[in-house]
Order: C-alpha cells, then sequence, then structure tokens
C-alpha cells in the first residue's frame, strides 16, 4: 500500500509541477500587461519648456485605411510628402504649453512609417526623416497650442507597433 502511495505521490508531484508552471505563467503575465497599460498606447501629453523626462515616450499602432494626404489637406509639406494610411482619429494629442525654439519628434518602428501633425499654423507630414531609415520625424520650431498626431504605415491597412520620442534637445 505504501508503494502505491508512493507511486501516486510521483505522478501528482508532475501535476503540482504543471500547476506550479502554468500558475507562473500567468502570475508573470499579469505585471507585463499592467506595464503595458501604464504606458498608455495611444496617450495624450502636455509639455512645458525643459520636460522630463527627454525624450518623452508615446507608444501606439501604425496605420490605418485613410489617405494621409486627406487627413493633412495636402500632397505635400515643408517637412515632407503626405503619404502613406492613418486611422481617421489621431493617435495622440500633444499640448504645448509654450513656443519651442527647438523640438523633434522622431518615430521608431520596424515598419516604413509616415507621419501626419496637425497644429496652430497648419499641418506637416514626413515619410523617410534624414539619417532615420525609414522612419519618420518631424524637428524644429514649435508655436504653443494643441497638435493632433497620426502615425501611419506606408501600405494601407499594414499595423505596426512604434515608439515616438520627443525631445528638445
Amino acid at each position: 500500500m505504501l508503494y502505491k502511495w508512493v507511486k501516486n505521490f510521483k505522478d501528482c508531484r508532475f501535476v503540482f509541477l504543471g500547476l506550479v508552471v502554468v500558475g507562473l505563467v500567468l502570475f508573470c503575465q499579469v505585471p507585463v500587461v499592467a506595464q503595458v497599460r501604464s504606458v498608455g498606447l495611444f496617450a495624450n501629453v502636455t509639455l512645458n519648456l525643459n520636460f522630463k523626462p527627454d525624450p518623452f515616450i508615446l507608444r501606439g499602432i501604425s496605420g490605418g485605411d485613410i489617405a494621409a494626404s486627406g487627413i493633412a489637406g495636402r500632397k505635400e509639406s515643408l517637412t515632407g510628402s503626405c503619404v502613406g494610411f492613418v486611422d481617421e482619429a489621431a493617435d495622440h494629442v500633444i499640448i504645448l504649453k509654450a513656443f519651442f525654439k527647438q523640438l523633434s519628434l522622431q518615430v521608431e518602428s520596424e515598419d516604413d512609417t509616415t507621419l501626419v501633425v496637425r497644429g496652430p499654423g497648419g499641418s506637416w507630414c514626413n515619410d523617410d526623416a534624414p539619417t532615420r531609415g525609414k522612419n519618420s520625424g518631424i524637428s524644429g520650431e514649435w508655436l504653443a497650442g494643441s497638435y493632433q498626431v497620426w502615425v501611419g504605415s506606408y501600405q494601407e491597412k499594414k499595423y505596426q507597433p512604434y515608439v515616438i520620442r520627443i525631445s528638445q534637445k
């Protein structure tokens, strides 16, 4: 009888070990989900001069089925071509509380991204920023005010995670 109990105990040990592994996997995923939520996909931000941290990071998913030129109201801007596809709603709203003599928005993604920014004074676009490869970006002087930001994909309905780095440096 003791032999049967020991044999069953060994079987139970494997079942118990399996439950522990499943429990750990589920437990470890909870902080990851919470971490993604705390980062705030498609978050909006209000920035003052000398904001911290610099760069400030925004995250989202690029792409959509609306031509970026339709959102921008033009095919070309001083900062680049208005190409690619975006969603109807802006991915982010950036509120600048002051005039920034130098501010840059740089998109980082594994895919080819496009950028549309609409705010005080008009709209600006970019496809491939200099030295950024297939990633987009806009740098320069920015007036105080509210800016809508769309990150697009070069191909329609192609979606890819991205990071925007906003910096004064």
